[in-house]
């Protein structure tokens, strides 16, 4: 038998005879000594940093593990026309694992394969691609990759 988790409140821990226990999550200090991973929250109502665009904006929230975006984008917005002149590439070179919350947007990969996505979706999204809001609604954008959050719409 194997033990992976806390007991629950006043019940007796197995002993480590009876199966084996996890040992907790660890990060590495910058001594090189092991510390344990603290429980983090944040909200994205407190990001710890935004960054604008043109018909746009991005607020990031940084975690152990987790880097987190919330992507908003206006009317008229396209990747190629907002975004390129501040990254210096072609087309988008982040890897996106979106949730779309509201609008819809439409997707185009460099190899020519394109989707939509709007409201309740979830999305993979590979390097290589252009976007743009479809209609008259704001698109807002959940993204749990990282690339988002780290380096989307910053200057090389």
């Amino acid at each position: 038998m194997e033990w992976w988790g806390a007991a629950p409140a006043g019940a007796p821990v197995p002993s480590m005879a009876a199966g084996r226990r996890r040992p907790a999550p660890a990060v590495l200090c910058a001594a090189g000594m092991e510390a344990a991973v603290m429980l983090e929250v944040k909200t994205v109502e407190k990001p710890d940093e935004r960054r604008d665009f043109p018909r746009g904006h991005l607020e990031a929230v940084h975690l152990t593990g987790l880097d987190f975006a919330v992507g908003t984008f206006e009317p008229g917005w396209r990747w190629s026309e907002s975004v390129a002149p501040i990254a210096g590439t072609k087309s988008c070179e982040i890897h996106h694992n979106g949730y779309v919350v509201q609008g819809r947007m439409h997707l185009r990969m460099d190899d020519g394969g394109e989707s939509e996505v709007g409201p309740g979706d979830v999305f993979v999204c590979p390097p290589g691609h252009d976007a743009w809001v479809v209609g008259d609604e704001q698109v807002i954008v959940y993204d749990f990759a990282g690339g988002m959050a780290t380096d989307y719409a910053k200057a090389p």
